[in-house]
């Protein structure tokens, strides 16, 4: 097929690319700037850049759109004009350009209310509860691409779990960065199970989703390893693997929400050049469950993962070693 993917230059976006192009299809990006992509054609440019996305999409079969605004923080208005304007304009010009699929890569964030997900499937999007200006704006999204489903405009939505992996720059980067400087609390006991994605997992999922939109147009899914832990142990592999020191120390999950909420209303008034070091978002992430029934998405994408928590630790470890050494 010829694919466009967009957001191709990110770090889950780079490897699907790639992994599209390994598989022989025909692959074009659309990003802000250059994807390093071998094989892959750029198209430098905004989705919300309406001229910008109709040329990418042009003679494309399928599209994979990843490019969002992902941040604790920023101004309201970004969020809204990447993520809502951004997929709206997606939409509509790959229909326009005669797209047949189109996979829409989501968050778990967009049905996660507060409280904790124990087992469950992927609960609709809901704007209105969601958490924070990107979840609420990811779930609109989301909408937006599930209502744009039609005979001949096969629309499914895949939402992976806190991926990492070796070269990650949000999630392990942020994790090693915090404890390098002694920065990483455990919020809580440290106890509460959740799930995370492999890199690899999340791409071979997204890569299934693609195969199988024809016969699974119009729904969610949630993808994760299918192995939850406590997030004292995930962080404390991490940290391990990275040569960073796991958290020892603990904050009350009351405090961390309620400190969350003081520096997210301080960030609004003026911005820090970092991703604020709480919000109530992060702590009700750190604090509460979330692991979801994988049995669907394996069913109806014919799909499974192929490296464990384990695995993806030690190639984490092997990863840091050999970077260390250059």
């Amino acid at each position: 097929m010829n694919v466009l993917v967009t957001g191709a230059s990110g770090y889950l976006g780079g490897r699907v690319a790639a992994a599209l192009v390994a598989r022989g299809h025909e692959v074009r990006t659309l990003q802000r700037r250059p994807s390093g992509i071998p094989g892959a054609v750029d198209v430098l440019g905004d989705v919300t850049d309406a001229a910008r996305v109709r040329a990418a999409v042009e003679g494309m079969d399928a599209v994979v759109h990843l490019a969002a605004k992902v941040s604790l923080a920023g101004a309201v208005a970004d969020f809204d004009r990447v993520n809502v304007g951004g997929t709206r304009t997606v939409l509509a010009e790959a229909r326009a350009a005669g797209v047949r699929r189109v996979v829409h890569v989501s968050s778990p964030s967009v049905a996660h209310a507060g409280a904790s997900l124990m087992g469950d499937p992927a609960l609709p999007a809901d704007p209105d509860r969601a958490r924070g200006d990107y979840a609420r704006t990811k779930a609109a999204g989301e909408l937006l691409a599930l209502a744009a489903d039609a005979p001949g405009f096969a629309v499914v939505v895949v939402r992976p779990h806190l991926v990492w992996g070796p070269g990650d720059p949000q999630l392990v980067g942020r994790i090693v960065e915090r404890a390098k400087e002694r920065r990483l609390p455990l919020i809580g006991s440290g106890s509460a199970l959740i799930d995370t994605t492999y890199i690899d997992n999340a791409v071979s999922a997204l890569v299934a989703a693609l195969d199988r939109a024809d016969a699974v147009h119009g729904r969610s899914y949630v993808v994760t390893n299918g192995e939850p832990r406590p997030v004292a142990e995930l962080l404390a592999g991490i940290c391990t693997a990275c040569g960073a020191p796991a958290p020892s120390w603990r904050v009350p999950a009351s405090l961390a929400r309620t400190a969350g909420s003081v520096v997210e209303a301080a960030w609004r008034i003026r911005p820090g050049r970092d991703e604020p070091p709480m919000t109530r978002f992060l702590a009700e992430q750190l604090s509460t469950a979330h692991w979801f029934d994988q049995r669907s998405i394996r069913a109806d994408l014919e799909w499974s993962p192929v490296v464990t928590i384990d695995e993806g630790l030690a190639r984490l470890a092997a990863w840091t070693a050999a970077a260390e050494k250059h």
